[in-house]
């Protein structure tokens, strides 16, 4: 199939692993997909600048890159839905922002090589 530059859509979702720690020493296993928004290749270079100079913590960067989410309940099961406070709750969780990031990095992963 050739690449149709005109289908890019502005957002793509993709799953989120969280494996916080759990009783006796083992990790659970929560998912949840994600909608990033896409970025241009000069934005992806200056964030990855920023990356690998330690300048931009995981927090900002999914403030940067996160649109949505689907598959996050609340305690009682009840869909959280996607805003500003609901996302500033969720980046305050151990591990979620970590994980966000690490899915972001992995979506772009394939086909991508060092220039």
């Amino acid at each position: 199939m050739a690449f149709q530059l005109r289908n890019q859509t502005p957002t793509y979702k993709w799953p989120v692993v969280v494996e916080p720690p759990v009783d006796g020493g083992q990790f659970g296993k929560e998912t949840f997909d994600a909608e990033f928004r896409r970025l241009p290749q000069d934005q992806l270079r200056e964030i990855g600048e920023r990356i690998d100079n330690g300048a931009i913590r995981d927090d900002e960067l999914c403030r940067l890159v996160l649109v949505g989410w689907a598959g996050i309940d609340d305690a009682e099961g009840e869909p959280v839905p996607f805003s500003e406070g609901n996302m500033e709750m969720m980046l305050n969780v151990a591990l979620v922002a970590s994980s966000i990031v690490a899915a972001w990095l992995d979506s772009l992963a394939k086909g991508k090589r060092k220039n």
